[in-house]
């Protein structure tokens, strides 16, 4: 393992696949809402046009890629926005559009080193160069800032676009934006996990977080934490076993994924047994049963025994003594986690 970080190649690696581990999930949880899941491979499928343009002009492939993948984001948007043809089929056209005009820019081309299309197209880990990979950092950093800074509005406008418009956000805006962080999240990960491939490492460990949180944050942290797991172990595994970097990745992905639904179905069923023990409760509480009542929130809990008794959709939940919370925006949040206890 240690000869491992003494080559220079797998220095450059582990650390293209930790930005790419951080990045992808950041932008894939908005596509996820949005139900795009599968426009990180129609914005791969461009930037492929971008690479052989690349390759044929002998210019830097990844900035070309970048080019093309955000022009390709930005087309796309306005497609959908205009109304006039459907998410799918501009996605379409992005799929068949991008692989041909790149076959046919590289067949065009004389002396195109078609091998190192195929690192773009499945990833290889011993491609990263030094100058890519300061590319690759920048690029992530502008992903990770501009998605923090921006998460409430992209939130709002992938959950509901009609609520968002009539709130004054500039949805149109804010759907480019993030079409454009998803062509930079495509190229800043090519190199690694591959063109084709890209797309699950921004859904996979976001599907993999739903099972393990309630709320939009944690699955956030969750799907980050789930991404670079996957990402650099990939990178480590393939190395080892002399596989695929890209299919690994994916691979480790999925698998994180059987054991995060394995988890959450577990942690789901002990509190659902949890809660039917609080239902448990024989004595009606109300006006005039003669326990105390306790103001919480919207509603009252009643002290009886040494516990709270909360009126919970037509049965009681058990809450320790403790004193009311204080009054402010966390308190319902507060409620949420005591009523889960």
């Amino acid at each position: 393992m240690s000869a491992m970080f003494e080559l220079d190649f797998m220095r450059n690696a582990l650390l293209a696949a930790l930005f790419v581990g951080l990045a992808a999930p950041m932008v894939g949880i908005f596509l996820v809402q949005r139900r795009l899941s599968l426009i990180g491979d129609g914005l791969g499928h461009v930037a492929l046009a971008g690479v052989a343009i690349g390759i044929a002009t002998d210019r830097a492939p990844v900035l070309t890629a970048l080019v093309t993948a955000a022009l390709g984001a930005v087309v796309i948007e306005l497609l959908r926005a205009r109304g006039r043809t459907s998410g799918d089929l501009a996605l379409a056209m992005l799929f068949y559009g991008g692989i041909a005009a790149g076959v046919v820019i590289i067949n065009r081309s004389e002396g195109a080193q078609t091998g190192n299309l195929t690192s773009f197209l499945f990833g290889s880990i011993a491609t990263t160069t030094r100058g890519e990979l300061v590319t690759f950092a920048v690029l992530s950093a502008v992903i990770v800032g501009v998605t923090l800074v921006l998460r409430p509005r992209l939130f709002a406008v992938a959950g509901d676009e009609e609520y968002a418009r009539a709130s004054g956000l500039p949805v149109l805006a804010l759907n480019i934006l993030l079409a454009v962080l998803t062509a930079v999240t495509v190229v800043v990960a090519m190199r690694v996990i591959g063109l084709l491939l890209i797309s699950a490492l921004m859904i996979v460990p976001n599907a993999a977080a739903q099972q393990l949180s309630g709320s939009f944050r944690a699955a956030n942290l969750w799907a980050v934490v789930l991404g670079v797991l996957s990402s650099v172990g990939g990178v480590v595994v393939s190395y080892q076993l002399d596989t695929a970097s890209g299919g690994t990745i994916v691979l480790i992905a999925i698998a994180l994924f059987v054991v995060a639904m394995v988890v959450g179905h577990v942690v789901r069923l002990v509190a659902r047994r949890r809660h039917l023990r609080a239902e448990r409760h024989a004595h009606e509480h109300g006006p005039g049963c003669g326990h105390e009542a306790v103001p919480h929130g919207d509603h009252v809990d009643y002290l009886h025994d040494g516990h709270r008794h909360a009126a919970h959709e037509g049965h009681y939940d058990e809450h320790s003594d403790h004193p009311p919370p204080a009054e402010g925006p966390d308190q319902d949040a507060r409620h949420e986690q005591e009523v889960t206890r």
